[in-house]
């Protein structure tokens, strides 16, 4: 088996990579949406924001059978690396996985990085892989859709009138991207409420979040042509931002919306903020993008309250992920 590492430039790699990634889609989690060659190029040309993956093919006799990614990030957790372990359905149980992990273990320790980490649809597949190469599960997390047509929209309203009650001091904002330059630090430490999102036992710190890399997080998602929504709850009395929702929609796929980021400043909480934003972006997407048919979103299996608020808004569980960790 030949593992080469590409880039974002080598249009024949970024296919195979697309052709290899469906394959395992529809093998292993069919419900997802399908791989596209644009986000594939951006995943390993900009990354989520501004950081890109590494990848790499892993080839017998010219023929793909799967293939690796390593992220790492230079704004924190700087002992840290995440790792990617792609085989092709029809090339499994040969010892692929475990050579691309070994090739990508192997990377990580010439990086300087201590710790690694992976994750992967729960089954006895995604346990025992991991078990094997000695990770231990660290954390848990639940996918989740929303079928916008399925909404109860008079009982949102009902929901959205009550919870105002709670938060008289807090007024919500439509934003578009991009953030102009003179907020972006105070969007950077908003945006730093996720880290009070539950990580169970995973080795990791909290994300370092600062005005470049809110940049180069809508850079990111102008490179992937999405049209980006963010609702800002700001405390009137201080005028501080206290919480924000953002939702994307692809252009290449505008039924499709993804949830980035719902969090709220713990000073603020309490205040039935979560709900009020969520409802918010749902009303503004029902004007803006009335097309949208679903909306994906992660949480930690544990986040009783954010879990709480998609519940009401009839997300249905679609899967669950488990991540993995161990010392090199």
């Amino acid at each position: 088996m030949d593992i080469t590492r590409f880039g974002p430039d080598d249009v024949a790699a970024l296919k195979e990579w697309v052709e290899l990634s469906d394959a395992v889609r529809l093998e292993d989690s069919p419900w997802e949406t399908e791989v596209t060659l644009l986000r594939t190029e951006a995943r390993f040309r900009v990354g989520w924001d501004g950081e890109p993956s590494t990848p790499y093919l892993a080839t017998v006799d010219g023929t793909v059978v799967g293939g690796g990614a390593i992220n790492t990030s230079e704004y924190d957790n700087l002992h840290l690396a995440w790792l990617g372990v792609l085989v092709h359905p029809d090339h499994r149980r040969q010892g692929y996985g475990s050579g691309i992990l070994a090739h990508l273990e192997d990377e990580v320790r010439r990086m300087g990085r201590t710790s690694v980490g992976m994750d992967g649809w729960e089954s006895d597949a995604t346990r025992g892989f991991a078990a094997k190469h000695g990770y231990e599960k660290k954390h848990q997390a639940i996918a989740r859709r929303q079928y916008l047509a399925d909404i109860d929209r008079a009982e949102l309203d009902r929901r959205y009138d009550e919870a105002l009650a709670a938060a008289t001091d807090y007024a919500l904002e439509r934003q578009l991207l991009p953030t102009p330059e003179a907020d972006l630090d105070d969007l950077a430490e908003m945006a730093s409420a996720i880290n009070d999102a539950p990580t169970d036992d995973l080795e990791i710190e909290d994300e370092v979040f600062n005005a470049q890399r809110m940049k180069a997080y809508e850079d990111a998602c102008a490179f992937r042509r999405e049209r980006a929504y963010r609702v800002v709850a700001r405390h009137v009395p201080s005028g501080k931002l206290a919480g924000q929702t953002v939702v994307v929609v692809e252009s290449e796929r505008p039924a499709y919306g993804d949830q980035h980021d719902t969090s709220v400043v713990r000073a603020h909480r309490g205040h039935r903020l979560g709900l009020l934003l969520k409802v918010e972006m749902l009303r503004w997407l029902a004007e803006a993008e009335p097309q949208v048919e679903h909306i994906e979103t992660f949480n930690a299996e544990s986040n009783d309250h954010m879990i709480g608020v998609n519940e009401v808004l009839g997300y249905r569980v679609m899967a669950r992920e488990l991540a993995f960790q161990k010392s090199l």
